[in-house]
Parts: C-alpha cells; structure tokens; sequence
C-alpha cells in the first residue's frame, strides 16, 4: 500500500484519510488495489458474469492475492493473540458487511464481542455433546459399580472442557465455562440415577428369581408345621447368602435387600406365631433377633450410601483438578500468544516509522513514537488485565467447586449421625446375614 503524501489540501487529505485508518487498525498488513473489475454496465450482474467478462488487469491482481494469501500470509489473529480460523472470520466478514450495508461504521472491537458470544455458545455445545456422547454408550452397559461411571465422566468431563477450551476466547468471566460446568453436573446426576434405576431392577429380578422357591413353598404352607420356623430362616439365609454373591457390586444391592427383608419380615411373623415347636419365650427372642437383623441391614444400607458419596466427592475433587489445570494451562497460552502478536504490531510499527522518515514524514514519525509508547503501556495494561481475568476465573471455579463439596460434607456429615444413631438401637446377634 502506498503511504500517505505530504500536503493539507483537501484532495490530499482524503487521499490520506483511508491510509491513516488501515495504518492505525492494521499494525501488520499486506495491501492489495483492486482494479474495476468490468464495464460500469456489468456491476449489477457481477455474479453472473464469466470469467472472460472481467477486464485482465483485475483477474491478474485476484489471481497475485489468492497465491498471496494462499503461500506467504501468516494465520491471522486477533489483537489478544486469539487464532482467526475460516469460520470465525466468516463471522467478522458478514458483521462488517451487515454493519456497512446498514450505513453505520463498522467496528472490530464490537464485531469480536458479537464473534464472542456465538463462538462459546457453540463451544458449551460443543463439550456437551462430547460428554453426553461418550455418556449415552456408556448407559447402555448400565448397572455399572460407582467407580465406573464416575471414571468415565471424569475422563469425557475433561475431554469436554478441553474441546470448548479449544473453540472458546474471551470468556473474560467465565460465565461459559460455569455453564458448562453446570449443564456437565447436571447431566452427571442423571446418569447416576439412571444407573441406581438399572442396578435396582436388576436386583429386584435377582431377588425375585431366587425367593421364587420360598413363594411357592408359603403358597402351599409348606412352613405352617412345628419346627417351619427353623426351615423358613434356613431358605432366607440361602436366598441372601447367593444374593450376596451375585449383587455385591451393584450401588442399590444393599437397599434392595433391606427392602426384600422388610417384606419378609411379615411371613416370617406369620410362620413364627404358627410354630408350635417354640414356646412363647422363645418366640419373643426370635421376634427381638428378627428386629436386630433388620436395623442391621439398615446401618448396610447407609453405610452403602456413605461409600458411595464419598466416591463422588472424590470424582469431583479430581474433576476440579483437572479443569483448574487445563485453565491455567490456556491462561498461559492466551497471554503467550498476546504478547506475540504486540510484538508482531510493535515490529510493524517500528518498520512504518522508519519508511516515514525514508519517505520525509518527520512529523507523523515522531507522532508514531508517541503511539508505540502509548501501544507499550495499552498492551502491558491489557496482559495485566487478563491475568487478573484469569485468576477471577480460577477462584470463582474453585468456589464453585468448594461450594458443591460443601454441600456432600454436610451430608455426609448427616449420614454419619444416622449410622450412629442406628447403631445404637442395634443389638447384636444375627440368624440371618
């Protein structure tokens, strides 16, 4: 591009003016003059013209930008160092020229902000889909133990963060990512309950399958004869020794035994009062060993319940780690990749004022020097404010982590208590478990 002329006129200075502007919002660039491209009477009907149509000097030019840009330019990036990819300057392209078409003068700053919001929309969209993906094949091999579904949702949870981390900019508060987060949680919880619902119909038939025996056996009374309640305790005892080894690691195994027991604790009443091989006293220990073994398996079941949540606060611990490691990791990258492209605008500018004075512009040279120290403390300015950003953004996720593992204290805490005071309603002595 040719430099501004000397002169005050008004001719010169609207010669001057479009010079100015592309100096001072393009630091580093690469000009091109077009030529017209055809007869004035073709203008309207551009796209349908062919290629013979348009006047030599023009395709000639078209053809030196496309090997231009096409072998030599450099991936253009914006002023915080942020990588303008095909689709994101698609985005700045048709908001420059929605802008200009509506009569009002574009500007970049407002454009990259409009660029912005639509990118990190698409990047929560995008890790979502990463997540929910990997989630939903993992869903089919549902009932899972605890510890499996919480290593593949730390492991696509990461995966996630990462893919928005790639495709997100200027998420300056971090309020995409909290969405993210937010959404990734969410969705967590309800594969969990997915799985206890998976674990719970599988146990219920489990059960079912080997109590089938002892239904038809109180169909027939079998058990309604002295000694039947001996018999009964015997069945029971089987029923749960192979429910245990079957279920023992399904996360709702202990809950749905101590739903069985309760339901059984009515024939097993039934049979001990129809039993006259035992004498009252004998009955009344039974029934007392009976109420042991269910606040037994009770104290099982929220014990059962503790694991398991002290399992999901580990996952979450490391999730947090994870993610605050890949922010720190991008915060690093983003001011490294700012700092480069200052200097790449510094060098520029360094090299414009050198042609200034080659070319006799003392004056808008020593402007320059002025503006390259202004450009020095703007951009100085601009990397502190983002590393203060960025630590917002660290300590705000971190809080948010702190906040949800303070939720899963207290109840864990709450879950303790309960265990305590079950254990001092229990006794000891078992006939079945």
């Amino acid at each position: 591009m040719h430099l501004s002329v000397l002169g005050t006129s008004k001719k010169v200075m609207e010669y001057n003016l479009p010079r100015e502007c592309i100096q001072n919002y393009f630091p580093s660039r690469k000009c091109f003059t077009f030529p017209f491209p055809t007869a004035p009477e073709n203008v309207s009907r551009l796209e349908k013209l062919d290629s013979a149509d348009f006047s030599s000097d023009f395709l000639e030019v078209t053809e030196n930008f496309c090997k231009y840009a096409f072998e030599k330019s450099e991936v253009k990036k914006l002023k915080d160092g942020i990588t303008v990819s095909g689709r994101v300057l698609g985005h700045l392209a048709k908001n420059y020229v929605d802008t200009i078409s509506s009569g009002v003068v574009p500007c970049l700053e407002n454009a990259v902000i409009a660029m912005a919001k639509i990118e990190n929309e698409a990047a929560v969209k995008d890790g979502l889909e990463i997540y929910q993906s990997g989630m939903e094949k993992l869903k089919d091999t549902f009932p899972l133990e605890l510890k499996d579904v919480s290593s593949e949702h730390q492991h696509l949870s990461s995966t996630a963060t990462q893919t928005f981390m790639k495709r997100s900019f200027r998420d300056n508060d971090g309020g995409y990512l909290k969405t993210l987060e937010e959404k990734i949680n969410k969705l967590f919880d309800e594969y969990l309950r997915q799985n206890e619902e998976a674990s719970k119909r599988q146990c219920e038939d489990l059960l079912s399958v080997l109590s089938g025996p002892m239904t038809e056996k109180l169909k027939q009374g079998f058990y309604a004869k002295p000694g039947g309640y001996e018999l009964f305790c015997k069945d029971l005892e089987d029923i749960v020794k192979n429910y245990n080894s079957q279920a023992n690691k399904e996360v709702k195994a202990e809950e749905v035994l101590e739903e069985f027991l309760k339901q059984k604790s009515v024939d097993s009443k039934a049979v001990l009062h129809a039993d006259k091989k035992l004498s009252e006293k004998e009955k009344k220990i039974k029934e007392e060993t009976e109420k042991a073994v269910l606040l037994e398996q009770e104290i099982k079941v929220k014990e059962e319940k503790q694991r398991q949540l002290e399992e999901k606060m580990e996952a979450e611990r490391k999730s947090n780690e994870e993610r605050m490691r890949q922010m720190k990791e991008k915060m690093d990258e983003e001011i490294k990749l700012q700092r480069e492209e200052a200097e790449r605008a510094m060098d520029s500018k360094l090299r414009e004022q050198a042609a200034l004075l080659e070319k006799g512009f003392k004056e808008k040279a020593d402007r320059m020097k002025e503006e390259m120290e202004e450009f020095k403390r703007q951009n100085a300015e601009a990397e502190s404010n983002r590393a203060r950003e960025f630590a917002e953004m660290l300590d705000n996720s971190n809080r948010r982590h702190e906040e949800s593992m303070a939720v899963m204290m207290q109840q864990h805490r709450e879950q303790m208590e309960a265990i305590q005071q079950t254990n001092c309603r229990s006794s000891d002595g078992c006939c079945i478990l």
